[in-house]
């Protein structure tokens, strides 16, 4: 049975995973908001998604241009969590999984470091 969080609540775990991220990569991390929503409308099961152009793809013309990003969503994680600690270690693993991104870290070199 899915956890039952209240959004407030949900949001404090997004926030407590980013404050966790080491200092030296949340300095290097530039244009980017991060987001909470329900769910992704398209993809109505996905966790989490980055969108925007990562760090190692900007070129000396990267300027001028929108935020990346990075989109957590509340009630896929939450429906497949049946506590609130699996909550809290699933947003963890989310909102880093979704900062690689951000960083130029592709699903397949997640998996292989164990952030998938």
């Amino acid at each position: 049975m899915p956890v039952d969080m209240p959004p407030a609540r949900f949001e404090e775990l997004v926030g407590d995973a980013l404050d966790a991220v080491p200092a030296q990569f949340a300095q290097m991390m530039d244009n980017v908001v991060i987001l909470v929503e329900a769910r992704n409308p398209e993809e109505p099961s996905l966790l989490g998604l980055y969108e925007g152009i990562a760090l190692t793809e900007r070129m000396s013309d990267y300027g001028g241009v929108l935020p990346d990003t990075i989109t957590i969503y509340r009630d896929a994680i939450l429906d497949i969590c049946e506590t609130d600690e699996q909550v809290v270690d699933e947003v963890s693993i989310t909102v880093v999984h979704e900062i690689a991104h951000h960083f130029g870290i592709d699903d397949a070199r997640l998996h292989e470091l164990g952030w998938a």
